[in-house]
C-alpha cells in the first residue's frame, strides 16, 4: 500500500484491510471484487490484485507462510526487487538493501553521484556504497535509518546539512553540490486526454461494465465510453465508443458533469453525458461483464474515482427527485416566493477513468 502512496493516506486503508482480511487465508479466499472494493481510492489497483494473487500462491504452495529471503519473495506476484529486499531486511533481518527514493537521494549525495540515480550503472554504484556502509546483521535498522534521514533531513529540496549526522562523510556536502544531487531527469510534457462517458439508463437502472484484468483499472467497473480521437466531437466519440464496446446505437443527451484526474504519466478530463438507447442490445464486447444496476446499488461495485463521482451524482439525483440535473448552462428556478433564483453550477470532482 505504501508504494507510491503517502503514509497518512495509507493508514485508514491498512486498518480497514486488516479488519477485513486478518489472515493471509482470508485474503486468498476473497473474490477479486472484494479485494478491489477494499482497495478502492488507493489507486494503482494492480497492487491490490497482485497482493491477492500472492496470498493465493502462499496458501496453495507454502501453507500460508511468507518466504524469508529476497529471492523467494520476488517469485510472488507483485513483489519486485525493492519490495522483496525491504521485507527480507525489515521483517527477517536479511542483509538486503531496500533502495527506495529516500535511499537513492541520501546515497547519491553521499557519493556525489553525477548520474541519474535510476540508471542501471548508477544503481550499481549506489548499491555498492550502501553495502559498504551497512553493518552486518543490522539491515533493518540501517534501511529504516536512511529512509527516515531522507524523509526528514536529506529532502528533495534544501537538505538540512547543518543537522545531518552523515554530513561528515558526505561528498556532495563537502563539495557544495548537495543542491544539484541527485541529478534530476528531464521532465517531459504530460499528455492530456479528453474522454467521454455515457450514463445509459433503462427502467431506473444504469449500465456499467467491468474492465478486463491486466489493463489500466483492470477489474473495476465503469460507465462505458472512451478517448476522443483527433477532430472528433465528444458526442461523436461517445457514439463510436458505445458501438465498438457494446454494439449499440445511442442518442447523446445533456452533459451531466466534467471530471478531471492526473495519473502519473498523463492527465484526463472526462465529460459524462446522459444517453438513450436507440438501437441494439448491449453486449460485453470489450468488457468482461456488463450489468444494469440501480443507482443505490452502485456502491457494491468497485470503481475508479471518476466513475465513483459519476455514481454519486446518480445516487444524489435518486435521493432528491426534485433536484435539477447539472447541465452545461445555469438554469433559473422559482423560489417559494415566486421569484426566480439561479442555481450555482456544481463543482467538478476529480478521479480516474479508463482511456
Amino acid at each position: 500500500m505504501l508504494q507510491q502512496t503517502r503514509v497518512e493516506t495509507v493508514i485508514p486503508y491498512f486498518e480497514r484491510w486488516m479488519q477485513r482480511f486478518p489472515r493471509v487465508q482470508d485474503l486468498a479466499a476473497a473474490s477479486s471484487e472484494d479485494v478491489l472494493r477494499a482497495w478502492e481510492g488507493l489507486g494503482y489497483y494492480r497492487r491490490g490484485l497482485n497482493l491477492h494473487r500472492a496470498a493465493q500462491t502462499l496458501v496453495e504452495e507454502n501453507d500460508g507462510r511468507l518466504p524469508t529471503t529476497a529471492t523467494e519473495l520476488m517469485s510472488l506476484p507483485g513483489v519486485g526487487r525493492y519490495t522483496g529486499a525491504a521485507i527480507a531486511a525489515l521483517a527477517f533481518g536479511q542483509d538486503e538493501i531496500a533502495l527506495d527514493s529516500n535511499l537513492r537521494r541520501v546515497l547519491a549525495r553521499w557519493t556525489d553521484l553525477t548520474l541519474d540515480p535510476r540508471a542501471p550503472e548508477a544503481e550499481r554504484k549506489l548499491m555498492k556504497a550502501a553495502r559498504s556502509l551497512m553493518p552486518k546483521g543490522r539491515a533493518a535498522e540501517f534501511n529504516q535509518a536512511l529512509m527516515d534521514l531522507g524523509a526528514s533531513v536529506c529532502g528533495p529540496r534544501a537538505p538540512a546539512c547543518a543537522v545531518c549526522p552523515m554530513a561528515f562523510g558526505c561528498l556532495a556536502y563537502r563539495r557544495g553540490t548537495q543542491d544539484q544531487r541527485p541529478v534530476r531527469r528531464e521532465r517531459h510534457r504530460i499528455p492530456h486526454r479528453l474522454v467521454a462517458a455515457a450514463v445509459l439508463r433503462r427502467h431506473g437502472r444504469a449500465l456499467i461494465g467491468r474492465r478486463p484484468e491486466g489493463k489500466l483499472l483492470g477489474g473495476l467497473w465503469e460507465f462505458p465510453g472512451g478517448k476522443r480521437e483527433a477532430r472528433e466531437s465528444l458526442e461523436d466519440c461517445l457514439r463510436r465508443e458505445l458501438k465498438e464496446e457494446l454494439g449499440i446505437q445511442v442518442t447523446v443527451g445533456e452533459r451531466l458533469g466534467i471530471f478531471q484526474h492526473a495519473y502519473s504519466h498523463f492527465r484526463v478530463t472526462v465529460h459524462a453525458f446522459a444517453c438513450t438507447l436507440r438501437g441494439g442490445e448491449p453486449k460485453a464486447l470489450e468488457h468482461s461483464q456488463i450489468r444494469w444496476v440501480y443507482p443505490g446499488r452502485l456502491t457494491a461495485y468497485p470503481m475508479g474515482k471518476v466513475d465513483r463521482a459519476i455514481a454519486r451524482e446518480l445516487q444524489q439525483e435518486m435521493a432528491s427527485p426534485d433536484r435539477q440535473k447539472p447541465g452545461p448552462s445555469v438554469r433559473p428556478r422559482k423560489t417559494p416566493s415566486g421569484k426566480r433564483r439561479v442555481r450555482k453550477p456544481e463543482r467538478a470532482a476529480g478521479g480516474r477513468r479508463r482511456t
